[in-house]
């Protein structure tokens, strides 16, 4: 689906694979679940892994550093991304797609609402707006700087965007955030 797109065929993904058609069947009789199975990783990348890049950090403020940097594609040649793009792209017209999509989004406005709440409460964060409010612009800051990033903008690479999201960040929740890790 990376490459080819939402009308990808059968015989592109086995050629893709290094299968046989059949023995993609074998698996997956229903081509739509293979690509929502492909997919699969992507998500997981953006709240599973994430989630545990976190456990043992108790400060709010590094874990919402290592959150926003973590929430990025790589560069503009990363396959997971690319498969969560196209996914995107489809979302319109499958509402398979689109359910996915909508629960990865609350899911990550719910980790970075988290965090914005455990840094006030611990006094590191004075927000200057609703928790859920700065957490949704957060994600949303992720997805657009990473769409830029898939396409290869050439001033907005992977530090780039990480900066410009703790940026905002920054102003929302007065804590200087560290520049570096």
């Amino acid at each position: 689906m990376a490459e080819y797109g939402a009308g990808v065929r059968l015989n592109q993904v086995a050629e893709e694979a290094g299968l046989t058609s059949g023995a993609i069947l074998y698996h997956y009789p229903d081509l739509q679940d293979l690509l929502i199975d492909a997919n699969r990783a992507g998500m997981e990348r953006f709240y599973d892994e994430r989630m545990k890049a976190l456990e043992g950090v108790d400060d709010p403020a590094s874990r919402l550093v290592i959150t926003i940097r973590s929430g990025l594609p790589a560069d503009d040649d990363d396959e997971e991304v690319r498969l969560l793009c196209a996914l995107g792209g489809e979302a319109a017209r499958n509402t398979v797609y689109a359910v996915l999509l909508t629960a990865l989004f609350d899911r990550q406005v719910a980790m970075y609402q988290a965090i914005l709440e455990m840094g006030r409460a611990q006094g590191a964060f004075v927000l200057a707006s609703d928790s859920l409010k700065i957490a949704r612009n957060l994600v949303a800051l992720e997805d657009a700087y990473g769409y830029r990033i898939m396409a290869g903008h050439p001033t907005l690479d992977h530090a780039a965007a990480a900066e410009l999201i703790l940026d905002y960040a920054r102003l929302a929740t007065a804590h200087p955030l560290a520049k570096e890790t």
